[in-house]
C-alpha cells in the first residue's frame, strides 16, 4: 500500500514550508491528490520533491529542473535524462569555475588595496611623509 503524506507531514519531513509545497505545485512540479480541501502527496511526489529540491541547492532554475523531471517521466530507462543531467552538470561546473575564478580575483584585488592602504595610514600615522 502506497504511503500518503499531508501538505504539513511532507513539508516537515524535508524542512520546507507549506507555502513552498503550494507553490511547486502551481508551477506543476508536484500533483497531489485531492480529498476535499486536503492534499496528499504520494511517494512519487516525495521523491519528485528530493529531486526539486537538490536541483535548487545545486544552483538550477525551475525551468531547468521541470525539463530535467519530464525526461524522467518520459524515459523508464532514465538513458536520456541521466544524459540530459550529465550535461546540465557539466555547465553547471563551468559556471561555477568561472565564479569561482573571478571571486578568487576580486579576493586577491581587495587584498591587494588592502595592503596598500593598510601601509600608506601606518605612514600617515607616523607622521612619515612618503607617499
Amino acid at each position: 500500500m502506497e504511503r500518503h503524506y499531508t501538505i504539513s507531514d511532507l513539508a516537515e519531513l524535508l524542512d520546507i514550508t507549506p507555502r513552498t509545497l503550494r507553490y511547486y505545485e502551481e508551477v506543476g512540479l508536484l500533483t497531489p491528490i485531492r480529498q476535499g480541501t486536503q492534499r496528499l502527496y504520494r511517494d512519487r511526489d516525495r521523491v519528485r520533491l528530493q529531486l526539486i529540491l537538490r536541483g535548487r541547492r545545486l544552483g538550477f532554475g525551475l525551468p531547468e529542473i521541470a525539463d530535467m523531471l519530464d525526461l524522467y517521466d518520459a524515459d523508464p530507462t532514465e538513458i536520456t535524462q541521466l544524459q540530459d543531467v550529465l550535461q546540465r552538470g557539466d555547465k553547471k561546473l563551468h559556471d561555477i569555475e568561472r565564479q569561482i575564478r573571478d571571486l578568487e580575483a576580486v579576493r586577491d584585488e581587495l587584498t591587494e588595496l588592502r595592503t596598500r592602504i593598510a601601509k600608506t595610514l601606518l605612514q600617515k600615522l607616523r607622521g612619515d611623509p612618503t607617499e
